[in-house]
């Protein structure tokens, strides 16, 4: 079994207390995150900042430190099973501009629920979830938008 290492982000824009997220369209027709495969020689952090910028054109941003989370799941790809490791950071947009990138038909900016909405895998709103309650435990949005 052949086993792959993306990185991602959790892309928050957070004004007044209020906070929407970053979903990206893929050509495929689900809705997810930025994320990418981590290249040789990259850093976590590394791999998400230049995955940002690539598929979104964002470049003001900020990590919020203490977020990672990890995912696992399992697919196929010519007929071998892959497995695939996703770990996830928070990043702060400084602002709501996005050029996507050839990978992606489109992107929503959305408050949780929305994006609990919209998101297409289940490991994903799980991600989001614990993405919501880091950013309400810091106490950067409204107690109403709580998960």
């Amino acid at each position: 079994m052949q086993n792959e290492k993306s990185c991602g982000a959790v892309v928050v824009f957070i004004e007044n207390a209020l906070v929407e997220y970053l979903l990206l369209r893929y050509a495929a027709g689900h809705w997810d995150f930025v994320k990418g495969n981590v290249e040789p020689n990259e850093s976590e952090k590394d791999t998400v900042l230049r995955e940002l910028r690539e598929e979104t054109g964002i470049v003001a941003s900020r990590t919020i430190e203490g977020f990672r989370e990890r995912i696992e799941y399992y697919y196929r790809r010519q007929g071998e099973t892959i497995r695939k490791e996703v770990v996830f950071y928070l990043i702060e947009a400084q602002g709501k501009k996005v050029q996507i990138s050839f990978e992606h038909i489109g992107f929503e900016w959305l408050d949780y629920r929305g994006a609990m909405e919209k998101l297409t895998f289940k490991n994903a709103k799980d991600v989001l979830q614990k993405a919501q309650t880091f950013v309400q435990a810091r106490g950067l949005l409204k107690d109403s938008t709580l998960p």
